[in-house]
């Protein structure tokens, strides 16, 4: 087995640079220069990105940076001890002990186990302190590789040695760190688990066993990295009173902490605060209402016994909930409206010469008469879909109050959408009833009430109680405002042309793109769905500028990985290679995975080619009837050949404005 660490790959004394990218810039090169990895660029983006992701400083002066990359041919260690020392973004200050972890995509067991050992050995006090006192390259290296068992064989303390070196402890000291002797001892489970899983797994670990025997507890820990775990039994679980989650990824085999108190952070707490962490753990075990793992539970489901939240953002949660459970409604219903429209333009060149309703009054499936089949099927689609799309407004506001007020928030919200699309009140009305909804639900359901009275809440006092308030305020108070706005809004859409359709589309494509499926893109989305159901020209072109941003983002980075693909690592080359279809398929969280770990420079590049796809398609008039399924619709587009260049604008641009930038950022880390 080659050395891990060698002179050459030892940086002492030197400044580095002032920031953590410097230092890390300078590591890279030197392991580069070592023969050990094939590509600067290829490498540093990998370190770059994991870096962006968690500070990998930690109490007591150290850094680890570290990173998986094809570049690297062997697992290596490079290490630096700057001067001036350089933050890593520990809470105690800055490092002056940088030790860079470079592993190979398919490094060996043997190996990701050394590269843990030095991780937790970084936790010895008197290990760092050898490391600072030491006055070469070549003496580094020693200390280094007699930590980790290699070369020399480190001394192991006898047991009496150890005994002696054990700082001894007072009679007092001892009965105020222990537990009473009449108190059962606290008994805890812990799992530990970073992204990486070289470094920070096994540090978090090591940091949560020091600290419960300096309290007195019983702790055991499952480490779920990539040098072989540490495997709680089931038996340890169901014995502990609380569970501690120090991860920065999901928890495997999550279900077997089911019922029990718990915590769960970054991974990097478990190593700043493992004190704060365990007491946590142990006040949750203590309270009845405290967190619980749910059974089922996965890292995207909230849990149960956590509070909801401000006001505001409980709304917001529920919007967000709404237009969620909108969107099937909108697809399904505006697709086959989309189809409908096909079949009816097969037979009849103009589409407004079309009487739908004429058609299936006129004809039935075995008594066409005079109408040509293909005319009698765009008119089932178009109805067909007609209802989807009425169901829309009355979904979003059911959910939403479903989000705010659960089950009995369902009908109330319901009742209250189809009276604001009654009144005309349109989208706007749908939130406004939603909300209003939800909330009248929410407050009867607080209601101390005899259980005889209690029973008949959910089902019949509580749905027609709201559907009355909520439903008179619509009809009596707020459609009409609303309305005006709706209508305000339309006419102001239908009189744009020219220069202000370009900056329409500008503006909804940069929405698009700017946040992903977050709220600014989830709005331009509803902006755009709520007129499709009038059937008007511009509705449809909305729409389409909509689709086309929005596939914009994940096909740049799809487009970025595969012109420069030394610039990523191997995961987001991976992620690259999905983003291609889920671009295609209009789902812009395709490239969430890029713009989480480099956001300053993918969110820009998104954002310049959404907004100059959104622009082109507004200005060439593009229109789509269906309100989704990206490329696959292009066949029910108006203007085809323009909806593909506008998706191919805005993609080569993006992906060009990345490139540029990841480039210019890792050459300057590189000439530093």
């Amino acid at each position: 087995m080659s050395d891990l660490i060698t002179a050459d790959l030892v940086l002492l004394d030197e400044n580095l640079g002032e920031t953590r990218f410097d230092v890390i810039a300078k590591l890279a090169q030197a392991v580069v220069n070592a023969g050990r990895a094939t590509d600067f660029e290829q490498l540093y983006a990998a370190a770059e990105a994991r870096e962006s992701k968690t500070d990998t400083g930690i109490p007591g002066g150290i850094a680890i940076p570290h990173c998986r990359s094809a570049a690297v041919t062997e697992p290596t260690l490079a290490m630096a001890r700057p001067n001036p020392a350089v933050s890593f973004g520990a809470k105690d200050g800055p490092a002056d002990l940088i030790f860079f972890i470079a592993a190979p995509d398919g490094a060996d067991q043997a190996h990701l186990k050394l590269l843990s050992t030095l991780a937790r050995s970084l936790m010895k006090k008197s290990f760092t302190a050898s490391l600072r006192e030491a006055s070469s390259a070549e003496e580094i290296v020693e200390l280094v590789n007699g930590a980790l068992g290699v070369g020399e064989k480190k001394a192991e303390a006898k047991p009496a040695e150890a005994a002696a070196a054990a700082p001894a402890t007072t009679p007092a000291a001892a009965e105020k760190e222990a537990p009473a002797a009449s108190a059962p001892v606290k008994k805890i489970v812990a799992v530990t688990a970073c992204p990486t899983g070289i470094a920070h797994t096994y540090m978090a670990a090591d940091a949560l066993k020091y600290a419960a025997e300096e309290l007195g507890y019983d702790l055991k820990v499952e480490t779920q990295g990539s040098s072989g775990n540490e495997k709680l039994t089931q038996a340890d679980i169901d014995a502990a009173d609380a569970v501690i989650f120090a991860v920065s990824v999901n928890v495997r085999e999550r279900n077997r902490f089911a019922g029990k108190p718990f915590i769960e952070s970054p991974v990097k707490r478990g190593i700043d605060e493992p004190k704060e962490m365990i007491a946590e753990a142990l006040a949750e075990a203590e309270n009845p209402n405290g967190a619980r793992v749910a059974a089922a539970a996965s890292s995207g489901e909230d849990s149960a016994g956590a509070t909801e939240g401000a006001w505001g953002s409980r709304i917001y949660k529920a919007v967000m909930t709404g237009i969620s459970y909108m969107i099937p409604f909108v697809a399904a219903g505006g697709i086959l409206v989309a189809l409908g429209f096909v079949f009816e333009a097969i037979t009849v060149p103009n589409l407004g010469d079309v009487n739908t309703k004429a058609i299936l009054d006129s004809a039935t499936l075995f008594n066409l008469g005079d109408v040509h089949w293909t005319l009698y099927l765009g008119a089932v689609l178009q109805t067909i879909g007609g209802f989807g799309l009425s169901l829309m407004v009355p979904a979003l506001a059911a959910y939403i109050a479903y989000g705010l007020a659960q089950r009995p928030g369902i009908a109330p919200g319901f009742i209250a959408g189809s009276v604001a699309l009654a009144v005309n009140a349109g989208f706007l009305g749908g939130i406004v009833g939603g909300i209003l909804a939800g909330l009248i639900a929410y407050a009867l359901g607080t209601l101390k009430l005899p259980r005889w009275l209690g029973s008949m809440m959910p089902v019949v006092i509580t749905p027609l109680v709201t559907s009355l308030v909520a439903g008179l305020a619509m009809y009596l108070l707020l459609g009409a405002p609303l309305a005006w706005v709706m209508t305000t809004l339309q006419d102001w859409l239908t009189s744009m042309s020219g220069g202000s359709a370009l900056l329409l589309g500008l503006i909804l494509g940069a929405m698009m793109a700017s946040d992903l499926g977050g709220p600014i893109n989830k709005a331009a989305y509803l902006f755009a769905t709520a007129g499709l159901s009038s059937g008007a020209t511009v509705n449809q072109e909305i729409m389409a500028a909509v689709i086309i941003s929005g596939m914009v983002p994940p096909l740049a980075m799809a487009l970025a990985t595969t012109l420069r693909p030394k610039l990523f690592n191997e995961n987001e080359r991976e992620n690259g290679k999905a983003a291609w279809l889920l671009g295609a398929s209009f789902i812009s969280e395709g490239a969430i995975p890029f713009a989480s770990a480099d956001p300053a420079r993918v969110i820009p590049s998104t954002i310049v080619g959404g907004a100059i796809a959104g622009a082109i398609s507004m200005g060439a008039h593009v229109a789509s009837p269906a309100p989704h399924g990206g490329i696959w619709i292009i066949g029910l587009a108006q203007n085809p050949l323009m909806f593909f260049v506008a998706v191919l604008a805005g993609t080569v641009l993006s992906a060009l404005v990345y490139v540029v930038l990841k480039s210019m950022g890792a050459r300057s880390k590189a000439s530093a």
